[in-house]
């Protein structure tokens, strides 16, 4: 890779001001590579709990153990899902859950390279997206003002880049609105948050579904389901017939 001033002054920059880990607030080393974390440590890294199969295939969370019965785990057996799959990259915890907690609550958009990153290594998440019109979940306009950005829709963006970006024919369309301004979804049961969560979605206005297309419900975290699966209803009713979910963590 040529030198350029770009680099002396990144590399200046990172000698008196070096990356500190998200989760750890550890020193992070230093490279160019784009593969290689910038805000999660060696230590941090290692400890980043990626999902393979056998896992369920509805939220995406890995079976442990001998697998038996169905594919659908004990965190979304009542969920009665209106899209054929879920996926997710790794389980919501460590470094993981310092991402997002970073960008959603600290206004760190610098943390999303690293959650690319994260992606790019989480090649059943890839293979789903590859191809699709990826469907952010979307924040109530006032949220979203408040917050200045839709972290949903940046993962989504991360996501779009990820797995080959419109070459290979994976695009961001935000296809549904937040039409009811809902209270945190963070400290309620399953119950409640499906009760707090109805009618909450619609499609934005003038949006067309092409029944022949794969969307995505894209988020950042699988917590029990309810949200994606109202935006899966809402994409269902408007003639949607390939949906699936994908979310960057599940916990």
């Amino acid at each position: 890779m040529p030198f350029t001033p770009g680099h002396l002054a990144r590399g200046l920059s990172e000698t008196l001001f070096p990356p500190i880990c998200a989760h750890c607030d550890g020193i992070v080393g230093r490279s160019e590579n784009l593969d290689t974390f910038r805000h999660v440590c060696a230590k941090c890294e290692s400890r980043i709990e990626f999902v393979g199969e056998p896992c369920c295939s509805t939220c995406g969370h890995p079976f442990y153990g001998e697998l038996a019965g169905g594919r659908m785990c004990e965190h979304c057996e009542n969920l009665a899902p209106a899209f054929n799959e879920g996926r997710t990259a790794v389980l919501f915890r460590g470094a993981a859950r310092a991402l997002i907690h970073e960008l959603k609550y600290h206004g760190a958009r610098y943390v999303l390279r690293d959650i690319e990153t994260i992606l790019r290594r989480s090649p059943r998440v890839l293979e789903l997206a590859r191809g699709a019109t990826l469907v952010p979940v979307p924040l109530h306009p006032r949220k979203e003002r408040e917050r200045g950005y839709n972290q949903g829709r940046l993962v989504a963006e991360c996501l779009a880049r990820a797995a080959g970006g419109e070459a290979a024919g994976t695009r961001v369309k935000m296809l549904l609105r937040r039409v009811v301004d809902t209270v945190s979804q963070t400290a309620l049961d399953r119950a409640t948050r499906r009760k707090n969560l109805k009618d909450a979605f619609s499609l934005v206005r003038g949006a067309r579904v092409d029944a022949a297309e794969k969307y995505v419900v894209v988020d950042d975290v699988f917590t029990t389901g309810s949200t994606l699966n109202s935006c899966a209803r809402v994409l269902r009713r408007a003639g949607c017939e390939n949906l699936f979910v994908i979310t960057f963590g599940h916990g």
